[in-house]
């Protein structure tokens, strides 16, 4: 994986390893903020993280529940879609900052419509559209290399 480059996800065998590395090295209290256009892939890399995880559930985007929480894996996974969230009081309201500090890991997608509420140490993936019709392109940002999957040239 490049850093602070980019990394070609070349469909979801491509997806599901970036999830199963941010599973593997996954600790609790970690944050990763998923970025990007609609259908650029940020709910397949939480189910890809999920399986890793072992979440036996089936992964869906919690669009209207804004958050899912999943405790049958190796650690908690919190799992927010904040596309709909029309104010802060809307995440404070759930508890969003006991998620934050909580013993699972949290994957945000839409992270970017909440930067401001975003604390430090968060690990920002960013996905975009590639070349062909199942390629996306992933850059993957932190402020600590342990913070995010090692990396590893392709």
């Amino acid at each position: 994986m490049i850093r602070n480059g980019i990394l070609k996800l070349e469909g979801p065998a491509d997806t599901a390893a970036l999830g199963q590395r941010i599973a593997e090295n996954a600790e609790p209290g970690e944050i990763y903020a998923l970025i990007g256009d609609l259908g650029t892939g940020k709910t397949t890399l939480v189910q890809s993280v999920a399986a890793a995880l072992g979440v036996r559930g089936k992964i869906s985007s919690p669009t209207f529940t804004i958050v899912q929480e999943y405790r049958d894996g190796r650690i908690p996974l919190y799992h927010f879609d904040v596309y709909r969230v029309s104010s802060e009081d809307d995440l404070f309201e759930i508890g969003f900052d006991e998620y934050l500090e909580g013993s699972g890991i949290c994957l945000i997608e839409w992270a970017d419509l909440i930067e401001d509420l975003l604390p430090d140490g968060v690990c920002r993936i960013y996905l975009d559209y590639g070349e062909t019709e199942g390629e996306r392109l992933c850059r993957i940002e932190g402020p600590e290399p342990a913070e995010c999957p090692e990396e590893r040239e392709q």
